[in-house]
């Protein structure tokens, strides 16, 4: 071959751009090896995206400079681990919208080990299946000859005529702008919201799976792989499933006309979706219905933060509120209108929330100008606190969270009296709001003008509580701290209950809620408040997806406000639970206690992080790492 030639493709390498993805599902001997390997690697060859690295396989999704990519594409090869994986590399521009090449993780290296590679479901009665019991892959060419049959896989077969039905794993955000439309073949969307709510989909409409041959796509080919070994695993009637391998991309290459696929490929990085030569447009604007597929405005429902289509003249339209479909046919928009036609048409409102609602899907929407960009946390501060002191020892953990979080902080109802000691137990404490100076007279020490003090504030407390008056502004007391006072604040729920619900009602949609210490109390007890409905009235309009708790507490609580009958069901809530480990020298809150706490939470819709930092929120390495994890489930 001529030399020129080389080197001219060379050349060209070095200039394109490129993005590459892979999957592959084996064994990993040593994860803190392989760790090690795509960091050396990614960062030497410049390459940023995501990698994900679990006991069962990885997940790659990475961009930079085709001869990086190639570059790196041999280095994996020659682990034997990584024998026979489909790597789709592809060329293209470089990201131009900041905004997007961030959500999509183009902005950083991002290498984090995980449980799952894919989470099929959060559910604690839905266990994730064995992966050997995948269906059968089928390429893109079988793919497609199969689908020209309509319903005969194999001529040779007993089976072939068995009927065939046609299933997209993907979320309805995708299936918007592109889908499978063959002739003569069943075909299922499952219109749902994320992955994890595919089971569920699943399990109601076995009944159009069982006894049939069932050909899936998604994609990449990832998350069919574990959707196929789940509908496998349920028994008799369901063997006969197979996927697309390598997915939608690798069927396009095959058939660049689009074949039987119409519209947009969906794509989880800077492309945002990619097409055949076929230039129809399966997408609609959300509001006025016109032929629209582009996602790069990036705007979401301001109930559930899915990705919606609006085109750019709606765009322009000022106090519009989106809605997606899904959220509308669960009658969401409480009080909201949406501009459609030119006109103001109000979206129906929400009546009462049924016993059975699952916490994690719908979060109320608040009227704004635009779609929320970030999970949005309601932060619940700790006992004898404030919204200020808390925004201040929650600032790293802010900081940290910025590019997926905001934290909104409220104080609590309950304003205490500042506290004080006698002379004799002041001679070792500081001087401040808590332990005022002593006077040079005889006496009691004075205590100095309220006005210089933060008020403090409290969500429980004791059965002896008296509300603060103004002369009652200070409290002496003739001991040390007691540490074991939290075990004795259990009134006030019920204020504290509706109190919060005027803050959904005012400042909400909140995704979630994050309590810290009492607030943490506070949380679980509002999450089992709506699991039980025991008090409708006031749960109906606080919907949110998880809880955060923080060296939490509240066994005594909850029990004495949803009585034990009630206690024996957990809660479905999903839940993060971080609290100091045995040696974590918490010396405010017991780690039984909190331990306690995460035990009323379904195992598999809840994550422990137990530190040793004390009483406060770690957010160094590895537990600020596995927050994030938690909260990208919810993105």
């Amino acid at each position: 071959m001529d030399p020129n030639i080389n080197s001219q493709e060379e050349q060209e390498d070095d200039d394109q751009y490129g993005v590459l993805l892979y999957y592959k599902y084996t064994q990993i001997p040593d994860l803190d090896d392989l760790f090690n390997f795509y960091d050396s690697n990614c960062n030497s060859l410049s390459l940023l995206g995501r990698v994900r690295l679990s006991p069962l396989g990885v997940n790659v999704t990475v961009g930079g400079k085709l001869r990086a990519l190639k570059k790196h594409i041999a280095a994996v090869e020659s682990n034997s681990l990584f024998e026979g994986t489909d790597f789709k590399l592809a060329a293209c521009g470089r990201p131009s919208n900041d905004k997007v090449a961030e959500e999509c993780g183009f902005t950083s290296l991002s290498i984090r080990i995980v449980k799952e590679l894919v989470t099929l479901s959060c559910n604690p009665l839905i266990k994730s299946p064995e992966i050997s019991h995948a269906g059968k892959h089928l390429s893109a060419a079988e793919f497609h000859s199969v689908l020209q049959k309509a319903g005969q896989l194999d001529k040779e077969s007993k089976e072939h005529n068995r009927e065939l039905v046609l299933l997209d794993a993907r979320n309805l955000y995708e299936t918007r702008i592109g889908k499978f439309h063959p002739p003569n073949v069943e075909t299922l969307d499952p219109g749902i919201r994320q992955y994890s709510d595919l089971p569920s989909w699943i399990d109601d409409n076995s009944d159009q799976l069982q006894g049939k041959s069932v050909l899936m796509y998604c994609t990449g080919g990832i998350r069919c792989e574990m959707a196929s070994a789940y509908i496998r695993s349920k028994g008799a009637g369901f063997e006969n499933v197979f996927q697309l391998y390598g997915g939608i991309q690798r069927y396009l290459e095959q058939f660049p006309d689009g074949g039987f696929f119409r519209g947009k490929n969906f794509v989880f990085d800077h492309r945002i979706s990619v097409g055949s030569s076929d230039a129809n447009i399966l997408g609609a604007c959300l509001l006025c219905g016109t032929s629209f597929d582009d996602y790069s405005s990036r705007l979401r429902c301001t109930y559930c933060r899915m990705l919606v289509l609006v085109c750019d003249s709606c765009q322009q339209r000022k106090g519009s509120v989106y809605v997606c479909e899904l959220c509308q046919n669960h009658h969401k928009g409480v009080g909201l209108s949406s501009i459609e036609n030119g006109g103001i048409s109000s979206l129906p409102s929400v009546e009462t929330v049924s016993s059975d609602t699952k916490l994690s899907c719908q979060v109320p929407c608040r009227q704004a100008t635009g779609p929320p960009r970030k999970l949005r946390i309601l932060c619940l501060h700790g006992f004898r606190q404030n919204a200020s002191s808390f925004k201040g020892r929650t600032a790293s953990l802010a900081k940290k969270l910025k590019s997926i979080a905001e934290l909104v902080f409220v104080d609590a109802p309950y304003e205490l009296a500042f506290i004080y000691q006698p002379p004799s137990a002041l001679r070792e404490l500081p001087h401040n709001c808590t332990s005022p100076p002593t006077s040079p007279q005889q006496g009691p020490p004075l205590p100095p003008p309220s006005e210089h003090c933060k008020k403090k504030y409290a969500w429980l407390v004791a059965p002896d509580f008296q509300e603060k008056t103004e002369r009652g502004n200070w409290e002496m007391v003739d001991g040390p701290f007691d540490p074991l006072q939290y075990q004795q604040q259990t009134e006030g729920f019920e204020q504290s209950l509706a109190y919060i619900k005027t803050v959904f009602a005012q400042d909400g949609p909140f995704d979630g809620v994050l309590g810290f210490s009492q607030g943490a109390a506070m949380a679980a007890a509002v999450a089992f408040a709506q699991q039980t409905q025991t008090i409708p009235s006031k749960t109906a309009e606080m919907q949110f997806r998880f809880v955060i708790l923080c060296s939490g507490f509240g066994i005594k609580l909850l029990k004495q406000e949803f009585h034990e009958e009630r206690m024996i069901k957990k809660c479905h809530c999903p839940s993060l639970h971080i609290f100091g480990n045995d040696h974590g020298k918490d010396r405010q809150i017991a780690t039984q206690e909190s331990r306690e706490l995460a035990s009323l939470f379904d195992d598999g819709c809840s994550t422990v992080i137990e530190h040793d930092s004390g009483h406060i929120i770690p957010t160094r390495p590895p537990y600020i790492d596995q927050i994030k994890d938690f909260l990208s489930r919810f993105l």
